[in-house]
């Protein structure tokens, strides 16, 4: 308790303000704020909360009124301390006594903000006032967040068990890979770890908007949809202070890799303390976990959203150019892309802005790819609005739907002219994942962004050989699809097994029919072209008329082994080729391989008690066909290795069928859900051949 000056320093005769119980415990578990902070009084708006007053003498309420005062930047309000047993009202600050809560000398005052105050660190002021003086004190600083439990705020959210998950839990699932083989990697959202909410609260004070118009940022931070703009431009430092900077080619020796990342706090905590200069580096899932860790903390309830097969619109046309040449490789000829996953972040909210058909859930996407009003930023946009193509809509209603629904137009191209065209309309927003309540499995959500969509064919081809047309005769063949094309990979590509492809041409005429069959298998990473090829095949094929032909494929591991790394992409396409007419039709497949497994045993199961420490056994096994040279192992632990960022093994030679293993000892300082990484690399590969994390839960 401060004494401020003023008319205080002659008012002798009033009762002097000794201490002040904020009441934390208390005051946190109404509020569902616990963990968040030991320094600070952390509260949610349109909900009161108490403190307690101590005095040195006698306070006497029929002479010596009591005031409040609210500020927040140079923004203030008062709000005179009542005796009164009704309902607060949630339009303004007010201040209550409830019978029984006065003593001698203390007194409990229960507080509350006005339903859609702004979001921030408040300071409290109280005056102790006389017909004729007055005695002021700086009591102290609270933290005030959105209340997704009060019907009255923006971000309501009915449903309990949905409040846990998108608000509370400080754990997630991240779905990654190809809709062919989805894997998942667990985070760390880390909203209760030490300086976490400091630093979400700190974004909001050093963003451009506050900087530039400190009134007018404080005026606004009361609608979740200005705070979500303002937060998703700060997550990347494209344009301001912000947190991460982005990398998706060439090395990351002056930072971490964006795969080593496991949780939001190591970043934070990072950012903070090298006095807001970016981490390096992230990528899209990144980006959007630390979104989802500072939304959730702030009081929006968020969620980490996964499209699979996410396309980027460069043009802006609602198309997707890929071009291949005549024998399946995929050349680099477009600046549009197709991710193999994208991620971005769901904020759930009502949007006053538009109709309310438009509330609920809204893309917010803080990975720098275009920009939103001349800032790297988008959204939110309404799901809504993306299902209904509502592409008026705020904020950046085009781009999302472009990402989820875009055609993608794969052409063969030779000596430089387009010879066939094949449209696909479903590859794009194949699927749509987030985690399920409750458990890490994945909840399908495609529907939500395009159930309203009318049906359409899941792909058209044309032929551009007029030769083609003219030369097979038959009825109708001016429109028809007289050659068909289809690849499958069999089964689940897994690391160290051959990869089985099946290959099948239908001839649509009464004609029979020489073909050549082109395989090409290229690697690729998630977000870029493909590089150059490691597999290639090509044979004739004699098809008879109306025939259906499978043809099968085997790549053995020594194919690729040396070649694909555990985060790399395959494509593989085949081109069939009429010799007689030149018709062409091309299939494509992009998938990944499952990484052999890092087995991972924590002695006592995966709870563990604070403070209390365990021993983990860690081991890989070569199951490839060859022994691996300078093979590592390495474990890591943000809050669970003991003095030690991370541990290591290290084998010059791994034959195949041995084992190489690590144990290490664990202790965590702080509870919530943790995270071991262990990963298997060698001298052969760049990169991690295998990755594995691990969720342990301190108690």
């Amino acid at each position: 308790v401060q004494s401020l000056p003023g008319e205080s320093s002659v008012a002798y005769d009033l009762c002097q303000l000794k201490l002040v119980n904020f009441e934390a415990h208390d005051n946190h578990l109404y509020h569902e704020t616990q963990g968040f902070s030991e320094k600070h009084l952390v509260v949610r708006r349109g909900k009161p909360f108490k403190f307690t007053l101590m005095f040195d003498d006698k306070w006497s309420p029929y002479t010596e009124s009591l005031v409040l005062e609210v500020r927040l930047g140079n923004m203030a309000w008062k709000a005179p301390v009542h005796f009164a047993d009704e309902q607060f009202c949630t339009q303004r600050w007010t201040a209550k006594i409830y019978p029984g809560n006065m003593h001698s000398e203390s007194v409990t005052i229960h507080l509350c903000s006005p339903v859609l105050s702004s979001v921030g660190v408040y300071d409290l002021l109280l005056h102790i006032e006389t017909t004729q003086y007055r005695r002021s004190y700086a009591v102290g600083v609270f933290v005030l967040l959105c209340n997704p439990w009060l019907i009255h705020d923006p971000v309501y959210m009915q449903d309990n068990d949905e409040i846990q998950e998108y608000i509370k839990s400080d754990y997630g699932v991240i779905f990654m890979g190809t809709n062919l083989n989805i894997c998942q990697r667990p985070w760390s959202f880390g909203q209760y770890e030490p300086g976490v909410l400091e630093a979400c609260l700190k974004l909001l004070q050093i963003s451009p908007q506050h900087l530039h118009d400190k009134f007018s940022d404080y005026t606004h931070r009361g609608d979740p949809v200005y705070i979500s703009r303002v937060v998703c431009a700060m997550v990347n430092c494209q344009d301001d202070l912000g947190i991460l900077q982005g990398k998706w080619q060439g090395s990351c020796e002056d930072g971490v890799r964006p795969t080593e990342w496991s949780g939001s706090a190591d970043i934070l905590q990072r950012w903070v303390s090298s006095n807001f200069s970016p981490v390096r580096y992230g990528q899209c899932w990144v980006f959007a976990s630390v979104l989802c860790t500072v939304m959730r903390v702030l009081g929006i309830p968020s969620r980490v959203v996964t499209v699979f097969n996410a396309a980027h619109d460069c043009n802006a046309n609602g198309k997707i150019e890929e071009y291949y040449s005549s024998t399946g490789e995929k050349l680099n000829m477009s600046r549009d892309s197709i991710w193999n996953f994208h991620v971005w972040v769901e904020c759930w909210m009502r949007r006053p802005d538009l109709s309310g058909e438009f509330d609920g859930w809204q893309v917010v996407d803080p990975t720098p790819q275009e920009k939103s009003a001349g800032t790297y930023r988008c959204g939110p946009c309404s799901v809504a609005a993306v299902q209904h193509r509502v592409l008026g809509n705020a904020f950046d209603t085009p781009f999302i739907c472009a990402s989820v629904d875009a055609d993608v137009e794969r052409l063969i191209v030779r000596s430089g002219a387009v010879v066939s065209r094949k449209v696909d309309k479903e590859a794009v927003g194949q699927l749509i994942y987030t985690k399920s309540i409750g458990s890490d499995g994945p909840e399908n959500l495609t529907q939500t962004y395009k159930s309203k969509r009318c049906k359409r064919r899941s792909c058209v081809f044309e032929t551009v050989s007029m030769k083609c047309r003219e030369e097979v005769g038959e009825a109708g063949s001016q429109t028809g699809n007289f050659l068909e094309v289809s690849l499958k990979i069999d089964g689940e590509p897994i690391m160290g097994e051959s990869i089985r492809v099946c290959v099948t041409v239908t001839n649509q005429t009464s004609n029979p029919r020489v073909l050549m069959e082109y395989l090409n298998a290229q690697i690729k990473e998630y977000n870029s072209h493909a590089h150059e090829s490691f597999w290639k095949t090509h044979k004739e094929v004699h098809l008879m008329p109306h025939d259906v032909l499978k043809l099968q494929h085997t790549i053995p591991p020594s194919e690729y082994e040396l070649a694909v790394a555990g985060d790399d992409i395959v494509n593989l396409a085949v081109v069939i080729e009429d010799v007689g007419t030149e018709e062409r039709v091309l299939d494509s497949q992009e998938f990944n391989l499952t990484s052999p497994e890092i087995n991972i045993e924590i002695e006592g199961g995966d709870s563990i008690q604070m403070r209390s420490e365990h021993t983990v056994q860690v081991s890989f096994t070569n199951k490839f066909t060859k022994a691996l040279r300078g093979a590592v192992l390495t474990v890591e632990g943000s809050g669970l290795l003991k003095g030690k960022h991370e541990a290591r093994a290290a084998l010059e030679t791994l034959c195949p069928g041995e084992k190489i293993e690590k144990q290490v000892s664990i202790m965590a300082s702080s509870p919530g859900t943790k995270l071991l990484m262990a990963k298997f690399s060698h001298s052969n590969s760049p990169n991690a051949v295998s990755r594995t994390f691990h969720k342990v839960t301190v108690t």
